[in-house]
């Protein structure tokens, strides 16, 4: 099926199971916290982790929202991904 996006994140499914997802949610502040990035061991090495925040940061930027990485890996993607800078909340 591909990726879906939803109020709490983008879920990568196949025949009806979530193999990946990137999770969110909105703070008091109306930011929205990357709080886990979660890929299942079959697709593990084949970069879905970087599709999932990629396709994460595009649905905030179209929705004019910004993001606060806290999983280890959303702060690395960012952090790798100066192009998104705009979409980071201001510390």
């Amino acid at each position: 099926m591909g990726f879906i996006a939803k109020e709490t994140g983008i879920v990568y499914e196949e025949s009806g199971k979530i193999l990946a997802e990137v999770c969110f949610s909105e703070n008091e502040n109306g930011a929205v916290a990357i709080t886990r990035t979660f890929v299942d061991e079959t697709l593990r090495g084949q970069g879905m982790a970087g599709k999932l925040m990629l396709q994460a940061a595009e649905q905030l930027r179209a929705s004019n929202k910004k993001a606060v990485p806290v999983c280890s890996y959303a702060v690395a993607w960012f952090e790798k991904h100066p192009e998104y800078a705009d979409v980071l909340a201001e510390a």
